[in-house]
């Protein structure tokens, strides 16, 4: 019953803080007396739905360009840091390499990507999955590496094999660590495809907001934003569902 009290205190906090925020939004417009092609109100910015953008195809094209590069991101670099636990000559061998190739500014990798794959679905999502690969492998590294000695120690003592330590400690210890990961990696995932669309895509939501910046069409600039920040919450909010799932609820990071 608490638990319950507590998610709809949570939501109803969410939803006006939301409020607002479209609050200020609409009254800083109208009584500022902005230009539409400035800021359009939030009604303006809704009625550009009805505008011939191809909305829906759009949409479902970002979308799949972050879902995929990121669950690809998290399937390597989880499957990475699962082996970097098992072989320290390994971490020492490619470790670096993977630090410096993630150095390189994603903006300047993107034509190099485009010039190798060509332009649209495919290198979109390679940017995502470039941009947020790094923060799920270090993190999960780190939640691997993160075991209690004393019960590292009555393990070893029971004689349990390393595929035990590792599946019944290692793997349920750094879960909290995984998600936190995810969490940071989705945010990065939706950045990544747009930039992929910025620079060479002949669709998506960030494609169709280089096409209405040339009619200073706002309203549709600002939808086109708000529709691929409800993908990345949509995604987010499936990071957090599993999360609570697979994470028993005590060991979970605060502020997670």
């Amino acid at each position: 019953m608490r638990s319950k009290q507590s998610l709809w205190r949570r939501w109803t906090l969410a939803v006006l803080v939301h409020v607002v925020l479209i609050a200020i939004w609409h009254f800083w417009v109208v009584l500022g007396d902005v230009p539409p092609y400035v800021m359009a109100t939030p009604w303006d910015t809704l009625m550009a739905l009805g505008q011939d953008y191809d909305w829906t195809h759009n949409t479902l094209v970002t979308a799949g360009e972050i879902f995929l590069g990121f669950f690809a991101a998290v399937v390597f670099g989880v499957g990475i840091a699962v082996l970097f636990s098992w072989s320290t000559l390994t971490t020492e061998l490619m470790m670096p390499a993977i630090l410096s190739t993630n150095m390189i500014p994603k903006v300047a990798l993107g034509p190099i990507i485009i010039v190798w794959f060509s332009y649209g679905f495919l290198p979109n999502s390679i940017i995502a999955f470039s941009i947020c690969f790094l923060p799920i492998l270090l993190t999960t590294a780190r939640g691997l590496t993160e075991i209690e000695p004393d019960l590292l120690d009555l393990v070893r003592a029971l004689r349990a094999s390393r595929w035990q330590v590792f599946t019944k400690i290692q793997l349920p210890g750094s879960l909290p660590y995984i998600f936190s990961g995810m969490k940071v990696a989705v945010v990065l995932a939706v950045a990544g495809a747009i930039v992929g669309e910025f620079i060479a895509s002949g669709e998506g939501l960030g494609y169709l907001m280089l096409q209405v910046q040339v009619t200073l069409d706002t309203a549709a600039m600002l939808m086109a934003v708000l529709l691929t920040t409800l993908i990345g919450v949509v995604l987010y909010g499936i990071v957090i569902g599993l999360e609570k799932l697979v994470v028993v609820q005590d060991r979970r990071l605060e502020g997670s």
